[in-house]
């Protein structure tokens, strides 16, 4: 019955964050000096395990503000039959804290899995990092 509902679960909590951010007496001040909204950006919302519904993380951390990238195969399949239902955020930060708090009951430690992803995404992203760097130290000692 959680299969599948973490993640969602967890980018909802993190929209609520940002909320409650943005509609602080601080956030006020710093509006009214001139500062800009910044928006959330839900990272490549593909979607990995095949049993899920392939637009699973479009339709369901839809949100006024937000910005979603996704890889082009998501993209298509959302063009051609996801249904976004307007803020499918609001009202749901109660159960999405039920969900983690159900995977906490079932052993799954929520603090563990968020070290271990983001662990995993920032090696991913210095892999990258360096590829770039090594392809453009590459063109440019090609072209001198």
């Amino acid at each position: 019955a959680l299969r599948g509902k973490a993640g969602v679960a967890n980018a909802r909590l993190a929209f609520e964050v940002y909320e409650q951010a943005f509609s602080s007496e601080r956030w006020a001040r710093l509006e009214a000096a001139g500062a800009n909204r910044q928006r959330p950006l839900w990272a490549s919302t593909g979607v990995k395990n095949p049993a899920y519904p392939d637009t699973l993380y479009v339709t369901e951390i839809a949100a006024p503000g937000t910005v979603n990238t996704m890889p082009e195969a998501t993209l298509n399949a959302t063009f051609d039959h996801a249904e976004v239902a307007g803020n499918a955020i609001e009202g749901t930060y109660e159960e999405s804290t039920e969900i983690l708090n159900q995977l906490e009951a079932v052993g799954i430690s929520y603090n563990d899995v968020v070290e271990k992803l983001e662990t995993e995404g920032v090696e991913k992203f210095e892999v990258s990092w360096k590829e770039l760097l090594d392809t453009v130290t590459a063109a440019l000692s090609d072209s001198k």
